[in-house]
């Protein structure tokens, strides 16, 4: 995105990212949870836990950690799987907090979001009231024109009678001179 500043010191964007316009007065404002490495790794994380590849990979570990210890390979975790649940609490400890602040970022964003929509919406409400006062002017200064046309018209009218009536006294006169 290339910005540049214009002389009432708004930014214009250039490029692919015009679309984003509206969002760039928002451009300043830093997510509640902030903009940095661990924020944007533990969103991407808590974006991760709703995906189908980790409930299947999840579920595939679970199948495969009951079916050791039931069918004694194992010992490490024998029935009632007290490892399992603890794995299950600590991962439900850690996926809360990161599942809302995942949250939390989204509805930052739609709110920027809604902001800069409800900003167009109003900036396209003005440029079509512009715009109809626009052709209003031009509806009106056309009426005038076509008012003025008329005038002239009449006025060619009025002045080619005259000097049809003029023609016909001269050749009038001038045939009673000749004769």
């Amino acid at each position: 995105m290339s910005l540049q500043a214009d002389p009432q010191s708004r930014p214009i964007v250039s490029g692919a990212s015009y679309h984003m316009r509206f969002h760039l007065p928002h451009a300043h404002l830093q997510s509640t949870f902030g903009n940095d490495w661990f924020a944007l790794k533990a969103e991407a994380f808590a974006r991760f836990f709703g995906t189908p590849v980790f409930l299947v990979v999840q579920t595939g570990i679970v199948a495969l950690w009951v079916g050791l210890n039931v069918a004694g390979v194992t010992k490490f975790d024998v029935y009632p799987f007290i490892l399992l649940n603890l794995a299950f609490s600590l991962q439900s400890a850690y996926a809360a907090p990161l599942i809302l602040l995942a949250q939390t970022r989204q509805a930052d964003r739609d709110k920027a979001h809604a902001e800069a929509d409800a900003q167009h919406r109003e900036a396209l409400a003005q440029a079509s009231e512009q715009r109809q006062i626009q052709a209003a002017q031009q509806t009106a200064a056309m009426l005038e024109l076509l008012e003025q046309n008329t005038r002239l018209t009449e006025m060619t009218q009025q002045l080619s009678a005259r000097i049809e009536a003029l023609t016909r006294d001269v050749h009038a006169k001038l045939l009673s001179e000749a004769s």
